[in-house]
């Protein structure tokens, strides 16, 4: 299977533009995906995304990493359907860095030719004054093109800022500074983010040319068979900090999910092969009571996000 194939086999493929495909079987691609550090750690449903840039390094393209230190500043609309709570920047700057560490785990920074990368998108602006940004920036994209997104559309009457209503543009502008000055030819993201996503490639055709091939990818909200956002627990997010949610709760979260869930869970999160996780799900369905999927996820997961001692610690105290 390529990139794509696989992403839709493992249930992580939503939507995508033309020739992307294409593209990936001529030579190597740098994709990227944003992260506004609004929070002190990330959480199960950043690890969604996460696993399309772990995919894409594993079939030997390179993943960037943007950490939203200027967009973290403005507050993403989508999905909200109020104004957020702007976080001061001294909170932000501390988000930024402890989310920096949880990315060392999970994506290969070593490798010469496709080791992932980590930008900061506050460079892109820091020496941009306003008037720089409404001319060069601003002007690109209608305001009638940008009302017609969704993340907008669901705002318009309870009330959008419109320091909100710029994030847009925040964010195509992004993709064009990473493509012009990096060679980032691929934005992914969640669902919720194909309109924020759409507009930077618009940007990039208008500014660069329409010769310009940049490329949007991404991957289905995870919800449970009961329509849930999936990534909850009783106690809200399940982080990928210890200090947030114990690895005894975070191997829990896994080993007490449903059956109608986990192989939708273990097909999105597991990094097994798909000739072992068809051979886990076949042993799944002929004995579900031995929650062999559960186990096999819950084991697997504690050790990648915590470690091996975490995970035999966890044991210990189940046991």
């Amino acid at each position: 299977m390529n990139f794509v194939e696989e992403l839709k086999w493992r249930g992580l493929f939503h939507q995508m533009t033309p020739g992307l495909e294409e593209a990936m079987e001529k030579g190597k691609i740098t994709g990227y995906i944003g992260y506004d550090p609004t929070a002190p750690s990330l959480t199960i449903g950043n690890l969604v995304t996460i696993m399309l840039l772990k995919h894409l390094q594993l079939h030997g393209h390179k993943p960037v990493v943007l950490m939203g230190g200027a967009t973290g500043r403005i507050g993403d609309p989508s999905g909200k359907d109020k104004e957020r709570q702007l976080k001061s920047f001294d909170e932000l700057e501390k988000n930024l860095n402890e989310q920096k560490k949880q990315f060392a785990r999970f994506l290969d920074f070593s490798d010469a030719e496709i080791g992932a990368e980590i930008k900061n998108n506050f460079d892109f602006y820091k020496e941009m004054n306003v008037l720089d940004f409404l001319r060069d920036v601003g002007k690109t994209l209608t305001v009638n093109y940008m009302m017609a997104k969704e993340s907008v559309k669901k705002r318009v009457e309870t009330g959008l800022s419109f320091t909100e209503f710029s994030y847009q543009l925040l964010q195509g502008y992004d993709f064009q500074y990473l493509y012009e000055k990096h060679g980032v030819a691929l934005q992914m993201g969640g669902s919720d983010q194909w309109g924020n996503i759409v507009s930077g490639t618009a940007m990039i055709r208008k500014n660069l040319g329409s010769e310009a091939n940049a490329f949007a990818l991404t991957c289905p909200l995870l919800t449970k068979a009961d329509g849930q956002k999936f990534g909850k627990s009783e106690d809200g997010n399940v982080w990928l900090s210890a200090d947030l949610t114990s690895p005894y709760k975070f191997y829990q979260f896994w080993i007490n999910m449903a059956d109608a869930d986990i192989v939708t869970a273990n097909r999105t999160f597991s990094l097994k092969s798909i000739e072992a996780i068809g051979a886990l799900e076949a042993q799944h369905e002929e004995a579900p009571h031995l929650r062999i999927l559960q186990k096999s996820l819950a084991e697997e997961l504690t050790i990648w996000v915590h470690s091996e001692s975490d995970y035999e610690s966890v044991m210990e105290v189940s046991e």
